[in-house]
């Protein structure tokens, strides 16, 4: 097993501002304690995550302790395990992995239920860590899954935060059947793409909402059945393509959308957030929900059960990401400038 070197390059963050501050510089490779492996990352990707770690958000709701600098993001990460710290199966040494980002106590009652986001003690790999924005990273190994030589690591690592997220909102809260037909809000996101991805991987009619043409014909030639404007009032049209019933589930990572997403629902509907991207003050009537049967479900990411389910589609070749482009890792800022145009489609991914 080859040593690694003292130093290592990564994106690294001394202020907030826009991606100009990225900054691509030598640091000291982290050495991993017990329960740890070391990892040469070979793919990382951006989430929404990584432009609020550089930009510092208004309103945060896991934030970095105040001043604390430098970061390194990345929340998703695949490579190749070249050490470890004590108490580490020595078999992992060498292998192919992707990390399941959470970070989490493991010994609260909900970690013990197998609900590692609800831990009392929450954090995110990437976000509250040094992540995987550079050439190495270090997390527990308990966090790892191995792959296969089939898979890319470009197409791990598209799939920790948003695939895992996506099953989440479709398959563990929103119990999502093959016969269901279900609208996808944001469809060129990362967890929007994703969900249109698991969607059609799981048999349901899948309906896309995107606020540009471009966008709603790149999610057509992505597999959805239809698609809606979700610039403006789309319930009307989603009852017209439902035959008046609605969905059974919306997948909304927008917020400010949710009065249009709950009158889209068919009765016993459930509309499955993740995020609020474009306002997080929706205003609605509450006997929309109640009358009709409708629930809602928060789901930011998913337990350590949806992230192996992700993974073992994707280890099958069963289930293949949407990326929109490849950029090597010092080219952090060109990728984040992409990710913010809003004319991205897909998991944007930097190779290391």
């Amino acid at each position: 097993m080859t040593m690694p070197p003292a130093n290592m390059r990564a994106v690294v963050i001394h202020r907030h501002g826009g991606p100009d501050v990225l900054s691509y510089e030598a640091v000291p490779v982290p050495q991993p304690g017990p329960g740890e492996a070391l990892i040469r990352v070979r793919a990382t990707s951006l989430n929404r995550l990584d432009p609020r770690a550089r930009s510092g958000p208004p309103e945060p709701v896991f934030p970095w302790p105040e001043g604390t600098f430098p970061i390194i993001s990345g929340s998703d990460c695949a490579g190749d395990v070249i050490a470890s710290g004590p108490g580490v199966d020595p078999k992992l040494l060498g292998q192919r992995v992707v990390l399941y980002p959470s970070l989490f106590c493991n010994a609260c009652d909900e970690c013990r239920a197998g609900e590692q986001t609800r831990c009392l003690t929450y954090h995110i790999f990437g976000e509250h860590t040094p992540g995987a924005m550079a050439e190495y990273a270090v997390a527990p190994a308990a966090n790892l899954l191995t792959l296969p030589e089939s898979v890319s690591y470009t197409d791990a690592a598209a799939m920790p935060v948003a695939y895992t997220t996506a099953w989440r909102m479709l398959v563990t809260a929103g119990q999502l059947t093959a016969d269901a037909t279900i609208l996808v809000l944001g469809a060129g996101g990362g967890v929007g793409s994703a969900a249109l991805v698991i969607g059609r991987r799981l048999g349901a009619r899948v309906l896309a909402g995107a606020g540009s043409e471009e966008k709603r014909q790149l999610a057509i030639q992505h597999g959805a059945d239809a698609a809606v404007d979700s610039g403006q009032p789309f319930s009307e049209r989603v009852m017209e393509l439902t035959g008046g019933r609605g969905v059974d589930i919306v997948v909304d990572p927008l917020g400010i959308t949710w009065p249009e997403s709950i009158r889209g629902l068919a009765r016993g509907g459930c509309l499955a957030v993740c995020g609020a991207t474009a306002g997080n003050r929706p205003v609605f009537d509450i006997r929309e929900l109640y009358q009709r049967h409708r629930r809602i479900v928060g789901a930011p990411m998913g337990n350590w059960r949806d992230f192996v389910s992700v993974i073992t589609l994707l280890n099958r070749g069963e289930l293949r990401p949407i990326i929109d482009g490849v950029y090597p890792l010092a080219e952090a800022r060109q990728a984040h400038v992409r990710a913010e145009s809003r004319r991205s489609f897909g998991k944007i991914v930097l190779t290391a």
